[in-house]
């Protein structure tokens, strides 16, 4: 070959080589780090006490593990930031609750799916009831921009119902709709039924009018720009494998099965247990009280509120014990057998003890132990927002009156978005705090009422006779 020839053919090559797209599962084993871009939502991601939790991640997670790299959560704000990330190939891949589109599907590569979501029209108790489409015509419509949601909407509107009219949102998940519907300042939303499902119990009074059409499929969406085939087809493997062993219908479960809070008591069901159950463990609750210099209520309350007094008790996320504590927390309060009562007690107590210490200096009782007590439920970050939260919202953030009024809001998008560690579960928290208030009361009382002296047998006539009502409810 001449030189002439040999040149031009030598640069050629080296262009080609230069411009071929790296393989992206080779590029992820070579990194060690497997980036998925999500939302931080009640059904995708969201941090707890435990740390990064959500069905969302919880499958990505795996799927990093089944790799042997880390995983690395990359927010966005909403749907569209989603496709723009990906679009521009800076993440691996989204799990972010997605359905199955056409329009997506003809741009971005996508899994095979691996759970089934129903679109639903969702009204508000007391309102009109929508049976159909045509009952929607004259009705104030919501739905969150870019979503598989608007686009049937459009498609209805093409297809038969041109007075369909809607506003679109562009908030990063579906509480907002929610909230629209909730404040009646619109008339229905449409959502997915999981999502739905996960935060009916924020908003009671909403209820389902009818399901929209078919149910749609979950996917997984891959940048449009990216040698994806070989990681593709491991995602595909390592679902079918899930799907097939019964593993993806358990994660489905732990994390949509049992989606509304149920009340953990009634007054009934807590009496039972102060007879049946709490003589068992008071002798072990008293003197780990003594150890912490706590008071025996208030360490019998805690545990009552997490377990049900019950040290063979176990949440879906993998807390364990009297005390439920996390691996990472049993491990750092020195506790080797979580279902050991007196080890969870000790490592509950010196987890509270701990978590109290180390607030703020000026934060002082009964609010110390009432946001401590926060803390054990939701981590010390989220109470850290909430405080923020409160102080924005012109409230005293060193008071847990005013704090209890806003930590509800880390459930809302507009709100939690604004700080540093995004959705937690605020109103579980309150509601935490608010029982375990209660128990140690009644505790307390009874406690007391037991160690009263008995009345003297005689009664001098002329002294009137005095009968005490207690309020149970007034503790």
């Amino acid at each position: 070959m001449s030189r002439s020839l040999y040149i031009p053919l030598l640069l050629l090559t080296i262009l080609l080589c230069g411009c071929a797209r790296p393989d992206a599962l080779e590029e992820i084993q070579k990194q060690g780090k497997l980036q998925v871009v999500s939302r931080n939502s009640p059904t995708t991601w969201f941090i707890d006490k435990s740390g990064p939790v959500g069905f969302e991640y919880a499958l990505a997670s795996r799927f990093a593990d089944h790799l042997g790299v880390e995983i690395q959560l990359k927010p966005a704000f909403s749907l569209a930031d989603i496709f723009t990330t990906l679009a521009r190939n800076e993440a691996h891949f989204a799990a972010a609750g997605l359905s199955l589109t056409g329009e997506r599907q003809d741009v971005y590569p996508h899994s095979v799916p691996y759970y089934e979501i129903q679109p639903q029209v969702i009204y508000r108790a007391g309102t009109f009831r929508p049976r159909s489409v045509k009952n929607m015509l004259d009705m104030d419509i919501v739905v969150l921009a870019g979503s598989s949601h608007e686009r049937a909407l459009q498609a209805l509107r093409d297809g038969g119902y041109p007075d369909l009219q809607w506003r679109v949102l562009t908030e990063p998940d579906s509480m907002e709709l929610l909230e629209e519907i909730n404040e009646q300042r619109a008339d229905l939303a449409l959502l997915d039924s999981n999502e739905f499902e996960v935060q009916q119990r924020l908003y009671p009074r909403l209820k389902v009018a009818f399901d929209l059409g078919s149910a749609q499929d979950m996917v997984w969406y891959l940048p449009p720009d990216a040698d994806n085939t070989r990681l593709l087809a491991e995602i595909d493997v390592f679902l079918e494998q899930l799907q097939a062993d019964g593993s993806l219908q358990q994660l489905r479960e732990e994390h949509f099965g049992n989606t509304r809070i149920i009340p953990r008591i009634g007054s009934h069901t807590f009496t039972l247990s102060m007879e049946r159950t709490l003589p068992k463990y008071r002798d072990m609750i008293e003197q780990v009280a003594q150890e912490f210099q706590m008071d025996w209520p208030l360490l019998a309350a805690i545990a009552y509120q997490e377990s049900h007094w019950d040290p063979t008790a176990e949440s879906p996320t993998g807390v364990r014990g009297m005390m439920m504590l996390t691996l990472p927390t049993a491990r750092e309060m020195g506790v080797s057998e979580r279902t050991d009562p007196l080890q969870s007690l000790r490592g509950g107590a010196r987890y509270y003890k701990t978590l109290k210490r180390r607030l703020p200096d000026d934060i002082y009782e009964p609010d110390r132990s009432y946001m401590a007590l926060a803390a054990y439920n939701i981590g010390r970050g989220h109470l850290s927002d909430a405080r923020v939260l409160t102080e924005r919202m012109g409230g005293d953030p060193h008071l847990w009156e005013d704090v209890l009024q806003y930590i509800p809001l880390l459930e809302k998008s507009r709100y939690f978005e604004t700080l540093r560690y995004g959705y937690a579960r605020g109103q579980e928290a309150a509601t935490y705090v608010q029982n375990i208030r209660h128990y140690q009361g009644i505790l307390a009382w009874q406690d007391i009422a037991a160690q009263q002296p008995l009345p003297p047998t005689d009664i001098d006539p002329l002294v009137p006779e005095v009968i005490s009502a207690v309020s149970l409810k007034a503790l």
